[in-house]
């Protein structure tokens, strides 16, 4: 049996997120480390003002997964597997010592600028639930076109699924969704259209970056939520962590990947209880899914020894 930690997606974001980090030298650490890297203070990027900004979110996320990871880890709560959804990749991708936290800093504020700067208003994401992927496609296929795009972004679940695309789009599928015996169709807090090949340009120019920046085999299993099983090479992760943005997330897959690679514990860093959420739904009801948010520390280490 062995640990894997989830990091969420865009979406998960809450205001004080990073206030409310443990007070712990490894968080003070990640905290100096980020704000050296963007040459200003993180800590206010967690307020509700500023999240409305692509850039803050993503960094927020980026900086309270790796702080938690490193507390845990500290704590003798090491993971064997790490996995991200979206944005989530890239700090599991500092946790596996893929990337230098610097580095990812950096990377991160260009991938959140070149998305939200593409799309600055009209496009985002709704999840719909309740149909399959089968049932949703063909009311994908009947809303899409050139001047309203939209796209199948997200399977989190075989019930549990992410469209992409512009405003218009979106509410249409919703609507068609609804009618169609869904019992879910909600905006999510996600104001650029992830997933899918309209932000096929900015996926090239990130990877384009990404050249220049050193890529280390990772120290334990980094699983791609794109593909859906684990990369041990530091230039392929490189590659899926620059694409990630234009691809769809197959996190359901992701999830049984892990199962079937031994991981019996599942920790979802902060912010939130998504990925906590769709683990008891998967695989893991027969084994432990807990958030660091909302859970004791001591909780969470012992958690993480009973599946060493």
């Amino acid at each position: 049996m062995s640990v894997l930690f989830t990091f969420p997606g865009q979406g998960a974001q809450k205001p004080g997120m990073l206030h409310a980090l443990p007070d712990h030298p490894e968080t003070l650490r990640t905290l100096d480390e980020a704000s050296a890297a963007l040459g200003r203070d993180v800590l206010p990027l967690d307020d509700a003002a500023a999240l409305r900004s692509t850039v803050a979110v993503q960094l927020c996320l980026l900086v309270a997964g790796v702080a938690a990871a490193r507390v845990l880890t500290d704590l003798g709560a090491a993971p064997a597997m790490v996995a991200g959804l979206s944005i989530g990749a890239w700090p599991a991708a500092v946790v596996a010592g893929v990337l230098d936290m610097a580095d990812a800093v950096r990377l991160v504020e260009l991938r959140a600028r070149l998305m939200e700067d593409a799309y600055p208003s009209g496009y985002g994401m709704t999840a719909i639930g309740g149909l399959t992927r089968q049932q949703l496609e063909p009311l994908l296929a009947q809303v899409h076109a050139a001047d309203h795009p939209v796209y199948l972004a997200n399977l989190n679940a075989p019930r549990q699924l992410v469209v992409s695309g512009a405003d218009a789009a979106l509410d249409a599928v919703a609507a068609l969704a609804l009618a169609q015996g869904a019992h879910r169709a909600e905006r999510l807090a996600v104001p650029v259209p992830s997933h899918c090949a309209l932000l096929d340009d900015q996926a090239r120019t990130l990877a384009c970056a990404m050249e220049g920046v050193p890529r280390h085999r990772p120290r334990i299993a980094w699983i791609s939520s794109s593909a859906a099983r684990a990369l041990f090479d530091g230039q392929r992760i490189g590659a899926d962590l620059a694409a990630n943005m234009a691809r769809p997330v197959l996190w359901a897959d992701t999830l049984r990947h892990a199962w079937e690679r031994g991981a019996r514990v599942a920790l979802e860093m902060p912010s939130g209880s998504v990925l906590t959420r769709l683990a008891l739904d998967a695989d893991f009801a027969a084994g432990t899914a807990l958030c660091v948010d909302g859970n004791r520390l001591d909780t969470l280490v012992a958690a993480a020894r009973a599946g060493e």
